[in-house]
């Protein structure tokens, strides 16, 4: 089913959210109802029969629906394709076609968590240079277009078909529920062509023009009648018309994605049956569904990964590190083939708890003894649980999910065939491997598997998977009668007693996996750095580029190293947010371990990981953690090679460098190893302008004054009459490819302008010494949209920007930045969904401020 929904993962806790627990519950319950439905309608039936009807499935059937399966994929691409046309990012169509096709081969499969379709069009577009809010965008368009088709679909059905469900409603309700949802849709149309937007309570949307809507709604009742077709020609002999049908199969699959059940499992399977029921043989639709499970979901799912293996072996052996498909196709490998391994361990668990063909086990009764029958059996079956759990690491490009994958496959390939001959299963097996081999390059991130929690969503597939094979289990043996000795019989014909004891190893597996992953969490939190930290990150910090780096040596953050000493993160925790200060610092091939790895340490001790101030270039290797992007702002920098004060625009910024020299200031630089000698009045100056602002010094992501942090770089300051009256401390690293200020305070003796000539003064040296660029800093909440369509996080953030002057002098600190007409760049803060970014940013706030009076008392 289809599922567009960014469900990105959530952090796991001791104590899970009351709601997220709550929300997993009623998810497992619906899917229990569900199967418990399916299984009451299909009461009269037996699995040889179901199985008899699969293999009676004419081959030209099974050839029109894949047929039908690639015309709903090449109708899904329009979605797309017309979404990046409604922001102005149009694309190439092999890339709209790639992406598209990747993103609902794993999404329509998998439907939850970070392995949804939403999330696999954040990993694809942000490389090609979209920002987040304009994927957001396209998420939400395309969650649009798929809705509106639902709707069409549904609607012309009941116009056309009348009661097609067989609800035993009166003759004229259907025509009248289906001409209701037509008028609904044309009224949105004509809303969209005479306002342009509609009204949804205090949100206003703004709509499509009516062309680009129409053709909206034409992809979609193409893609979901062709996908409703696929289905249709695999149950022959229907007294249900195929329009009638398409009806159906459009409330089916609008249920299934309503539930949050991953792929509608159970819920699609039991609307399907409830319909048509009474109009065919059970067993033929049972069979059916099954079948439109592997071409629609597993066959595509099968060519994805293929597909982008075979980009990654093309790009690796031409060495085309200039072709953006193929570093796109790359990039696709890691959450394809996990969703791939996802599908194949349900298969081993399935397949566990359903019986051998008896041709099968009278063959292997002469090749094989028992026990080794017996063994392979379970042993697959829990073979199949850890490759779910494995599926994950592959899904975050994890190397110990890799290696363990291929270790696994060979093993569960021998496995099938010693437990029944299962030469389809081993073959899907068998080319999982090769395209892991094929993408080796792909899962380069080291961590420990063994180290990683299942979070909610993760839980709660298991716990559908477990449902599941439960239902086919009771299903496959219901004339079966239980009795305590099941458990111990072991005979080559007993396939109930093999299949009950399959299951109790899955489940109890399962059982030790998820008390692991919810009871284990750490409650210890590290401390700022000791001197040897601070040690080594300053030589890191010299070493390269980026000024805010120095942050990390005032002494109050927390220090996370990378494996082999390159790279750190520098952090600190707040209510149960870890929160890292920008990007990592250190050799960039350093940063995706170390990013996963402190989303991995917080996690295990019940937080949500945070990256805070992070640039735009950045974002792909959060979105790789799972984590999604929100803008804080924007960063000013100034190029100095071709700063000057010539011209009629930076009249105003002379006429300040020459109001400064007639007030008598006198700039100058104090060298870092004298800065000792004048803390005192530095100290002065700065207990003055706190006095005068009422404020208290802040952290974290400010400088504070603190005499060995000031000490570490030299000091600029404006003396009048021969005492201090201004300074700010420089931020450089032996690089000089950039250089910054951090504290900038002036006492009450300064007079006006005196900032604006410090930091012209300071401008002109440091160009006329060599650096490339002097940072400015950033205007938080700057750059934020306004508009309408724009995403509640924009509209809040742009609120409190317009009109937050009373607390902080948002506008006011944007205008003064302004001034020296500098390149602006964004600043996001990346987190997991949900009401994790509001949540984060007040613990944010709260660390800044130094404690929750320094937010109430500035």
């Amino acid at each position: 089913m289809r599922d567009d929904q960014e469900l990105g993962p959530e952090p796991a806790t001791r104590r899970p959210h009351l709601r997220t627990a709550l929300t997993a519950l009623a998810v497992l319950a619906v899917a229990a109802a569900g199967w418990f439905a399916a299984t009451r309608l299909a009461n009269e039936i037996s699995y040889d029969e179901v199985m008899e009807a699969l293999r009676a499935t004419p081959l030209w059937a099974i050839g029109a629906a894949l047929g039908m399966t690639a015309a709903s994929f090449l109708a899904l691409t329009f979605y797309d394709r017309a979404a990046l046309a409604w922001i102005g990012r149009p694309m190439p169509s092999p890339t709209i076609m790639l992406a598209s096709f990747c993103a609902y081969a794993v999404g329509n499969t998998a439907g939850f968590g970070p392995l949804t379709a939403g999330a696999i069009r954040y990993r694809f577009y942000t490389p090609h240079g979209l920002e987040p809010e304009e994927v957001a965008r396209i998420i939400a368009f395309v969650t649009a277009t798929f809705g509106l088709g639902l709707a069409a679909t549904t609607g012309l059905g009941l116009l056309i078909a009348g009661d097609v469900a067989g609800l035993g409603l009166p003759g004229s309700v259907p025509r009248l529920l289906g001409i209701t949802i037509l008028a609904g849709l044309g009224l949105l149309i004509w809303l969209a062509g005479h306002q342009g937007s509609v009204q949804l309570g205090k949100t206003r949307l703004i709509l499509p023009k009516p062309r680009l809507m129409l053709g909206q709604m034409a992809a979609a009742i193409v893609d979901i009648a062709a996908a409703g077709s696929a289905l249709w020609l695999l149950l022959p002999g229907l007294e249900i018309g195929w329009t009638g049908f398409i009806a159906v199969y459009a409330v089916a699959v609008g249920l299934g994605v309503l539930s949050h059940v991953p792929a509608g499992l159970g819920v699609f399977e039991t609307v399907i049956l409830a319909a048509l029921g009474s109009r065919v043989d059970t067993e033929q639709v049972l069979g059916a569904l099954l079948l439109y499970r592997v071409i629609y979901h597993v066959v595509p799912l099968l060519l994805a990964g293929l597909v982008v293996s075979v980009l990654e072996t093309r790009r690796a052996a031409l060495a085309v590190a200039g072709s953006r498909l193929g570093k796109v196709g790359g990039r696709m490998a890691p959450p394809v083939l996990g969703t791939l391994a996802l599908v194949l361990s349900a298969m081993l668990i399935f397949s566990g708890v359903t019986p051998a063909a008896d041709r099968d086990l009278e063959l292997l009764s002469n090749l094989l003894p028992l026990p080794l029958l017996e063994g392979a059996h379970f042993l697959s079956s829990i073979l199949g649980l850890g490759l779910f759990i494995v599926a994950r690491g592959l899904v975050y490009r994890l190397d110990g999910a890799w290696w363990a994958a291929v270790a696994m496959l060979p093993v569960a390939i021998l496995l099938s065939l010693a437990k029944g001959l299962a030469l389809t299963e081993a073959c899907l097996l068998g080319s999982l491997l090769l395209l892991l081999l094929f993408s080796r390059r792909r899962f380069d991130r080291r961590s420990s598997l063994l180290h990683q929690t299942l979070t909610t969503r993760w839980l709660l597939a298991v716990g559908v998977l477990l449902l599941t094979a439960l239902t086919i289990l009771f299903f496959v043996y219901k004339d079966v009668e239980y009795a305590h000795g099941l458990w111990w019989q072991f005979e080559f014909s007993e396939e109930a007693p093999r299949s009950l004891r399959a299951m109790l190893g899955v489940g109890l597996v399962a059982g030790v996996a998820a008390a692991l992953s919810l009871l284990g969490h750490s409650r210890v939190r590290s401390g700022p750095a000791g001197p040897a930290e601070l040690t080594r990150a300053r030589a890191i910090v010299d070493a390269q580029p980026r000024t805010g780096a120095l942050l990390a040596l005032l002494g109050d953050k927390s220090l996370l190293f990378s494996d082999d000493g390159r790279a750190f993160i520098m952090y600190g925790c707040q209510g149960r947010s870890w929160i890292a200060l920008f990007d990592p610092v250190g050799p960039r091939d350093a940063w995706p371990q170390l990013v996963w790895r402190f989303v991995e340490m917080a996690r295990a001790a019940g937080g949500r990981a945070v990256f805070y101030e992070v640039a735009p270039e950045n974002l792909a290797l959060y979105a790789d953690a799972g984590l999604a992007a929100f803008k804080l702002g924007e960063d000013a920098f100034l190029d100095l090679p071709p700063f000057d004060l010539k011209g009629a625009k930076r009249a105003n910024q002379r006429n300040a460098l020459n109001r400064g020299e007639r007030d008598g200031l006198v700039f100058d630089i104090i060298p870092a190893e004298a800065v000792p000698a004048a803390m005192a009045e530095l100290q002065a100056v700065s207990d003055d302008w706190l006095e005068a602002h009422e404020v208290r010094e802040k952290r974290f992501s400010l400088g504070a004054f603190e005499p060995d942090y000031l000490a570490l770089r030299p000091v600029a300051v404006l003396r009048r009459d021969g005492a201090i009256v201004a300074f700010a401390n420089l931020m450089s690293t032996d690089l000089k490819e950039e250089i910054s200020i951090d504290l900038m305070r002036f006492s009450r003796a300064a007079p006006p302008g005196a900032m604006e000539y410090l930091l012209l003064r300071l401008i002109l040296l440091c160009k006329e010494q060599g650096y490339q660029r002097f940072n400015l800093g950033m205007a938080p909440l700057a750059g934020l949209s306004d508009s309408d369509a724009a995403s509640m996080w924009h509209r809040v953030g742009r609120a409190v920007y317009d009109h937050g002057d009373r607390f902080y002098n948002f506008s006011g600190l944007r205008a003064f930045k302004s001034k020296f007409q500098p390149r602006w760049e964004a600043r996001y803060m990346a987190v997991s969904g949900g009401i994790n970014p509001m949540l984060a940013l007040a613990d944010v706030t709260v660390l800044i401020s130094g404690g929750l009076r320094g937010v109430v008392g500035k």
